[in-house]
């Protein structure tokens, strides 16, 4: 019988305190995300948004590059790169691996249509010679644990995972993150876990499940395919306590269930992160259009509040607009 558990994690010459993982969101994934998910979950780590190895290479100042600089008090990070050249991702890499990355991710499943045309993200998975050589590429140039995170065959006519399945274990990836949906399944189509089990049963190394994780017991049920971790992407956003929450729960912690309030004064705390972070408050009022819905589930006019936010244009301005809105 399958082990369902939450537990410490061991990857390569790395080991974690737990197996719950915080995946990487495009726009949202900065530092003062990461930040606050470490400060209430304490995932095992965390990644940074997906970040091209072009501009990695010729950033002309790495330090000073948002995608992959970390705050102070972070945990542990990966970063996720996107790139089709061996070569530049061997450089790109060794960047990474100086800057103080803690693991590092290729990128094989985004859905992208501008990702894809570049032969990027999923559109690696209908190319495992290549993607063989990508993964080989990582290797050689880090002593960093390296994965790819991918997308499976769903109920496609296509028939790669067999082939990734090898192109993986023959390049000598640490790890393997699984989402279980096909490249072209929207969010409405159920995550296929049979095919993350079949990754489980194909390699020696960890696999990482990745679909539809929003509460302990969906997080249970994909701990269910045998997987050795599980990441938590969409459903983080605005709850940056829900990993520890989950974990407390199947383990039978304390679980936090901030008030409405508390709720909004984290908000406008990921706000002002993001205006010292990047030394823009217009920047970090762009940004918080994005995320600004998630920290409203729970109020009665989250409509209004989400009206209210994009209108805004300074930070002071939004804590009028916070107190307007989250009052218990």
């Amino acid at each position: 019988m399958t082990e369902v558990a939450i537990k410490p994690l061991v990857i390569a010459n790395a080991a974690f305190s737990n197996n719950i993982i915080q995946g990487p969101l495009a726009g949202i994934s900065s530092a003062p995300f990461r930040l606050l998910s470490w400060r209430y979950s304490k995932p095992a780590f965390s990644y940074t948004e997906m970040v091209s190895c072009k501009t990695l290479i010729h950033h002309r100042n790495i330090s000073e590059l948002s995608l992959v600089r970390k705050l102070p008090g972070e945990g542990p990070v990966g970063v996720q790169l996107s790139g089709t050249c061996p070569k530049e991702v061997a450089e790109a890499v060794k960047i990474v691996t100086n800057v103080g990355a803690d693991l590092i991710d290729l990128n094989c499943g985004c859905p992208v249509k501008k990702i894809r045309r570049r032969g990027a993200g999923s559109a690696h998975l209908s190319q495992p010679t290549k993607l063989y050589q990508l993964i080989h590429a990582m290797k050689q140039n880090t002593s960093l644990p390296v994965s790819i995170k991918i997308r499976v065959d769903g109920a496609s006519d296509d028939a790669f995972n067999q082939e990734i399945a090898k192109a993986v274990s023959d390049a000598g990836a640490d790890f393997l993150i699984v989402h279980g949906r096909h490249w072209q399944d929207d969010y409405s189509v159920t995550c296929h876990y049979d095919q993350i089990h079949f990754f489980v049963d194909a390699l020696n190394v960890p696999v990482i499940g990745n679909g539809d994780i929003a509460c302990a017991s969906s997080l249970m049920r994909m701990l269910q395919t045998g997987c050795a971790g599980v990441m938590v992407s969409r459903a983080g956003v605005g709850r940056p306590w829900l990993i520890g929450n989950m974990i407390a729960e199947i383990q039978g912690g304390e679980i936090y269930r901030p008030t409405s309030e508390e709720a909004g004064k984290v908000f406008i705390e990921h706000v002002r992160l993001l205006a010292d972070f990047s030394g823009s408050e217009v920047l970090a009022l762009l940004q918080a259009r994005k995320f600004c819905k998630y920290y409203a589930r729970n109020i009665p006019d989250r409509a209004a509040f989400c009206v209210a936010v994009n209108a805004c244009d300074n930070v002071k301005d939004l804590e009028d607009i916070y107190y307007t809105f989250f009052r218990d």
